[in-house]
């Protein structure tokens, strides 16, 4: 399908313009269009940075989207909150958001098929219907999922720009300097092992705020709120400083994980403004058994 606009306004990065006619398509996929020669001014081919021509034509070709494969699982879903555009799951450890290499079957992904059947946006393509953001498989708490796509480019835009407020809890390894603190360093693919990330010079801005909870004699339970949302960012922050998360596999291996199955790490809290009612969200999860627990035990 070809779609054609004409600029109304001179000198606008194209990405820009493109956005704000566009408003149910993220920037960042209107940019993939434009890296796909999907995108024409009079004609010829585009970047993203080039600048639009008074009263030019632009084409934008949106290529069909690929069938989804998926097989909707009837897999049960702990819904915190929902409303005709998006809702907020919280999501049990072991469980993969999306499907991946590794992981065909039983993700979030194939839950939210078989209970939203076609209602969810495609913005990020049909392996992740309805995700704008994401938590790692042995994480657990709240995500939230976007059946609309103009609601879905809104909620990626205010998470770009830091209004979208996401509170963990973490337990950490060893005693903290201070009661509170935070952790801006760099983020990145780790050269030694293409699995992590870690903070290395040139990767992207990366923001924690930590506050200690409470401290115990070996480890310490912390409540931890992104400014950023880099991948595995908590993770990855907390054992640069050298308090690792408790039980995590790939940050703290062979450190006591006290019997945990994966890494005491907890999306406890999740704020926003509603992009269409304008209502400010708060959704709320309390701690999973294996947190609590640990918390007994480290008592």
């Amino acid at each position: 399908m070809i779609t054609r606009l004409t600029a109304d306004i001179a000198e606008l990065r194209i990405d820009r313009f493109l956005h704000g006619q566009l408003p149910d398509r993220s920037r960042s996929y209107i940019q993939k269009l434009i890296e796909q020669g999907l995108v024409r001014q009079n004609g010829q081919p585009v970047r993203a940075s080039t600048k639009t021509l008074l009263h030019a034509t632009i084409e934008i070709e949106f290529p069909e989207p690929a069938p989804s494969h998926l097989v909707p699982e009837s897999i049960p879903l702990d819904i915190r909150y929902e409303d005709e555009w998006l809702l907020v799951i919280n999501k049990p450890q072991g469980m993969v958001v999306h499907p991946a290499v590794g992981h065909r079957e039983g993700t979030l992904v194939h839950a939210l098929l078989a209970y939203c059947g076609d209602s969810l946006s495609d913005i990020n393509g049909v392996i992740r219907p309805g995700i704008v953001h994401r938590i790692d498989k042995d994480t657990s708490g709240l995500l939230m999922v976007v059946k609309d796509n103009r609601v879905h480019a809104d909620i990626a835009e205010k998470i770009r720009r830091h209004e979208v407020t996401r509170v963990y809890q973490a337990v950490v390894h060893g005693v903290m300097p201070s009661s509170a603190g935070t952790i801006d360093a760099p983020i990145g693919r780790d050269p030694k092992n293409r699995q992590r990330m870690a903070v290395v010079a040139g990767g992207k801005p990366a923001v924690s705020h930590f506050t200690v909870l409470e401290q115990f004699h070996q480890a310490a339970h912390l409540e931890v709120r992104l400014e950023s949302g880099r991948t595995h960012q908590i993770r990855v922050h907390l054992q640069f400083v050298g308090h690792p998360v408790v039980g995590d596999p790939l940050y703290a291996p062979g450190r006591k994980t006290f019997g945990l199955s994966g890494q005491a790490l907890h999306a406890s809290s999740l704020t926003f403004e509603h992009p269409v009612t304008g209502e400010s969200i708060t959704v709320e999860s309390p701690l999973p058994p294996a947190f609590t627990q640990l918390l007994e035990q480290l008592r």
